[in-house]
């Protein structure tokens, strides 16, 4: 087995890590540096190029050390990319996600590491690059005025991966919904089957969540890839492309309880 297939045999999400980082990549290379990112305040173009190099080196580094905590991302080794040159800088970026690969087929997918959630396997990481990939993507796209091009299934996955990190995250006074209140979210294109129906509780100062079709409390409908920018404030609680039903408060609140 050569080092690409090695690479992309490692784990499922190994050929999305490479495909959409290789977007990103593209879509960065061509555009103004300086130009402001209006979903992401006070970032410019560079800096969300740098934010996800860094940050699959930032990954790629902890599961290489078998990290047991957190590495400060400032530690990073070759965190800055080539300065101005911009397919350069492209490219660092498209490197950055083979490092990660590349640690996670050395170190063996199921090595423990450090998480947001707790130590989890090596190769969780690579799911969860794949889709800061693509929400920054969206990012870029916004930015540029141009249209976000997702499959239906990267884009619910997406979401079902926004909804683990959110229900492992601790109880808190001001939970993303109050005890026992529901919220159903439904992607409309066809294929996804219950892989596009998400219900989602509030109990104990937290979330829970699990596929299938519900009536909640507050209900929002749409394209999986307005849904996800939906419930990642890319666009509006209010859009058009979004269908919200029910306690339009509590969609709202919902967002404001669940920023990074």
């Amino acid at each position: 087995m050569n080092a690409t297939s090695g690479r992309h045999a490692v784990d499922p999400y190994a050929t999305d890590l490479v495909a959409e980082t290789d977007l990103l990549a593209a879509l960065l290379a061509g555009a103004d540096p300086s130009l402001d990112v209006p979903t992401c305040p006070g970032w410019s173009v560079a800096q969300l190029l740098r934010h996800v190099g860094r940050g699959h080196r930032w990954a790629a580094q902890m599961v290489a050390s078998g990290a047991d905590e957190v590495l400060d991302p400032r530690e990073v080794v070759g965190g800055k990319p080539p300065d101005p040159d911009p397919e350069a800088a492209a490219q660092w970026l498209r490197d950055g996600a083979t490092e990660l690969l590349d640690a996670v087929v050395a170190a063996g997918p199921d090595a423990p590491v450090w998480t947001f959630t707790g130590p989890k396997p090596a190769a969780w990481w690579i799911r969860r690059r794949v889709h800061e990939a693509t929400v920054h993507r969206a990012d870029a796209a916004l930015a540029l005025g141009v249209p976000f091009e997702i499959t239906p299934a990267t884009a619910a996955d997406g979401i079902s991966e926004w909804l683990d990190l959110l229900a492992a995250r601790p109880a808190a006074e001001e939970p993303p919904l109050p005890e026992g209140r529901t919220l159903h979210l439904h992607a409309t294109d066809d294929g996804l089957g219950t892989a596009g129906e998400w219900t989602v509780r509030g109990a104990d100062g937290r979330v829970t969540w699990e596929h299938g079709h519900a009536k909640g409390d507050a209900a929002v409908r749409a394209s999986a890839a307005d849904l996800l920018q939906g419930v990642l404030r890319r666009i509006p609680a209010d859009d058009d492309r979004l269908q919200v039903f029910g306690d339009t408060a509590l969609w709202r609140d919902w967002l404001a309880r669940t920023g990074f």
